[in-house]
């Protein structure tokens, strides 16, 4: 494969004729126990952990970019006696036996020093050449992951050594001027993804406050007055129907052939309807009744894992290409019900609701559970009048909206970074 002018083959990839790649070994600051890993067995346990003195780097403070989280501690006068295991700000933590290719860094502005445990190596960076954020990008990208996890040693529980550590590889710019611009470029799409992962954390526990409040009505919506009625959902409000049997599935045919297709159980989470977890299939007797997703009921997961029993999803239209299997049941309302089916669907999503479907539902074969049609039907439920389940369902709905919205901005902003981690970290992109 020819390779663009102004550009070389490398160990590491197709590289700027002015980069250079190095091992991990001589990125190391030129000083004692630069590159080590934590201390023997015996040398560190349990029984060493004190309420305040030095910090221990875990398994659990790894992750992130820093080191953080909760620690446990070890006198002063033990961290002394392993010095030689401690790690200072601006150091780089690599897991060593654990969950690989977590890599984090010592931040600065917090303890003066960490320990660390059995579990993981440190690098202590030359950073008067090498930048330890543009290291850390490198590594948490696909290359540098590739890297620790391929080398790994498989045998036991997979793990990795001081020797394989030194060996990584990485593509360096010429000069730590250009390293620390990429690594801030870098860092400015992390802010951006870790800004909307916070926002999207406050917005869905706004959510689930809110679900708590409207749907139980400790909270009223403005112009809602009046008691709650208890109703039954199978004696008052409606029926179940099941779809067809999988066992009538005789294969996957093409989906250009017109074939209908069949639900997948996941088709419905979190009371929504989800129309394209679906599966083409050929049925052997389409003579039978199609039984299709309707307008405005709510599809329930009568069978699957304990996780997922009792899913339900709210349709919003008619699906006539589609069948329902039979671990589905599908709501069929009785004539002036008086109940809103969105309302409903999202009632059974309460932690609640969902903590009672898991706990009513009986085992079967293998990890499959399975709640009865007469179970559903019993559920009671607290209703206010429709024309507030309406509006309580209508704003939910708003603030799934939104949540969607920012969901897909996160998802945007990821591939953003991945492109821009594959840009800039081979220098496809100059910044200086």
């Amino acid at each position: 494969m020819s390779v663009k002018r102004g550009f070389k083959q490398t160990e590491v990839g197709v590289i700027p004729e002015d980069w250079e790649y190095r091992a991990v070994s001589g990125l190391a600051a030129r000083k004692a126990n630069s590159i080590v890993g934590g201390p023997f067995g015996s040398d560190l346990v349990s029984s060493d952990y004190v309420n305040a003195g030095v910090p221990v780097i875990r398994g659990q403070n790894m992750g992130q970019r820093f080191i953080s989280g909760e620690f446990v501690f070890v006198s002063t006068e033990k961290a002394r006696l392993l010095k030689a295991n401690t790690a200072a700000p601006k150091d780089m933590v690599f897991t060593q036996r654990g969950t690989l290719g977590q890599v984090s860094i010592v931040p600065e502005g917090g303890f003066e020093s960490y320990l660390i445990s059995q579990s993981q190596m440190k690098l202590s960076v030359d950073t008067q050449a090498h930048d330890p954020v543009y290291l850390w990008q490198y590594f948490m990208g696909g290359h540098g992951q590739k890297q620790i996890l391929d080398s790994a040693i498989q045998t036991g529980v997979p793990h990795t050594n001081l020797g394989i550590l030194k060996s990584y590889r990485v593509p360096l710019p010429p000069t730590l001027t250009e390293q620390q611009a990429i690594a801030e470029a870098l860092s400015d799409a992390d802010a951006l993804i870790e800004g909307l992962e916070s926002l999207i954390a406050k917005k869905r526990a706004i959510k689930q406050g809110a679900m708590q409040d409207l749907l139980t009505s400790k909270r009223r919506l403005p112009g809602f007055k009046g008691e709650w009625e208890t109703k039954r959902l199978g004696s008052e409000i409606a029926d179940l129907v099941a779809g067809v049997s999988v066992n009538s599935v005789v294969g996957e045919v093409d989906s250009r052939s017109g074939a209908k297709a069949i639900l997948k159980t996941s088709a419905v989470s979190g009371g929504y309807f989800k129309a394209w977890e679906a599966k083409i299939i050929a049925l052997t007797d389409l003579h039978r009744v199609h039984l299709f997703p309707e307008a405005d009921n709510v599809l329930i997961s009568r069978m699957n894992t304990i996780d997922l029993v009792g899913e339900c999803g709210y349709v919003g239209e008619n699906f006539p290409n589609l069948f329902i299997p039979d671990r589905l049941w599908m709501t069929r309302f009785r004539q002036n019900a008086q109940l809103s089916a969105r309302w409903l669907a999202f009632i059974m999503c309460t932690p609640s609701a969902r903590q009672f479907l898991k706990n009513i539902a009986s085992g079967t074969s293998g990890s499959m559970k399975n709640i009865s049609k007469s179970a559903i039907l019993a559920l009671e439920f607290l209703i206010p009048a429709l024309p507030e389940q309406s509006a309580i369902a209508a704003v939910l709905t708003d603030m799934d909206a939104e949540l969607e919205t920012l969901d897909a901005k996160l998802v945007k902003a990821r591939a953003i970074k991945q492109g821009m981690i594959q840009e800039l970290l081979t220098g496809r992109i100059r910044l200086i």
